[in-house]
Parts: structure tokens; C-alpha cells; sequence
């Protein structure tokens, strides 16, 4: 049985990449490690640099979003919600994957649902302007493309 280490590397809730006390600010060994970042099959994420793996401590979710733009998608010219991800991509939202955990933080899944990622404060605010409440089943909703799509309360069913 393979035998990987701990990194040294961590995540904060925020996105920020530390190795040991001090954060990371070089952009471009970030963004290596979210190149090569991955998650095992016990959901703790890793980096893997050719023959080279070892666990990173992650708070919350490797990714964060950033900031979110509400707008016609380009293909069929129906609505869409961009995601402008911590790791300096762009995204359309799944809105089927979006759920409130714990705090009442909103989440939603990205990459084909392989990571979770965590709404910042900033972004909260920009998507909150698009989401309904159900007053009726006590629920919240965002519509795009008229339909519906429930904000679950867990991960679970996204």
C-alpha cells in the first residue's frame, strides 16, 4: 500500500494557499498546484507532480468563487450564471449542484462535479440578487431558462 505524505501545504476558507505559517503569493506555483490538485477515493485532496503525491490540509473547499457574472450564455442565448473561480478560471454555474451548509454557506459542485466550491462573501452577495424564496415550502430558488432549481440544504442529491 502506497504510503503518501503530508504536504505542509493547507487551504484556508478563503481560498489562500499557506505552506507552513506563510501564505503562498507567488500566482504561478498556486496555480500548479490546482493543476495538479486531486481528491482520493476517501475525499482528502492531494497534489501530484509526477511520481510525486502528498496531502494538502484543506478548511473548507480547495475552491472558492470569487465573484459570479448573471448573463446570456453564448451558445442558445439563454441565461447563465459565470463563476470566476480562486484558481483564475471561468465556469458556467451547474445550478442543480448549489446547497447551503453549514453557517448557512452556499456551495455549489464545479469540474463536472469532481470539487466542491465555496461561495466568498462577495460572491454570496452578487448571486443573492437572483435567488428566490419559496414562501410556501419554505425554500429558495434560482431561475434561469424558466425552470426552477431548489438550493438544497446539504450536499446530498446535488
Amino acid at each position: 500500500m502506497e504510503v503518501i505524505p503530508l504536504c505542509n501545504i493547507r487551504i484556508d476558507k478563503e481560498g489562500a494557499w499557506y505552506y507552513g505559517e506563510e501564505e503562498i503569493f507567488r500566482r504561478e506555483i498556486v496555480l500548479l498546484f490546482y493543476e495538479n490538485l486531486k481528491q482520493d477515493q476517501s475525499g482528502r485532496y492531494l497534489i501530484e507532480l509526477g511520481d510525486e503525491k502528498c496531502y494538502v490540509e484543506v478548511e473548507d473547499t480547495p475552491f472558492v468563487v470569487k465573484s459570479v457574472n448573471h448573463t446570456l450564455s453564448e451558445g442558445d442565448n439563454g441565461e447563465a450564471i459565470y463563476l470566476y473561480l480562486s484558481d483564475g478560471t471561468v465556469e458556467v454555474l451547474d445550478p442543480g449542484t448549489l446547497y447551503v451548509g453549514k453557517d448557512n454557506v452556499l456551495y455549489c459542485t464545479i469540474r463536472s462535479k469532481a470539487f466542491k466550491a465555496r461561495f466568498s462573501r462577495a460572491s454570496y452577495y452578487q448571486i443573492a440578487h437572483y435567488i428566490e424564496n419559496d414562501f410556501k415550502n419554505d425554500t429558495y430558488f434560482i431561475s434561469l431558462n424558466g425552470k426552477s432549481f431548489y438550493i438544497k440544504k446539504s450536499l446530498e442529491n446535488c
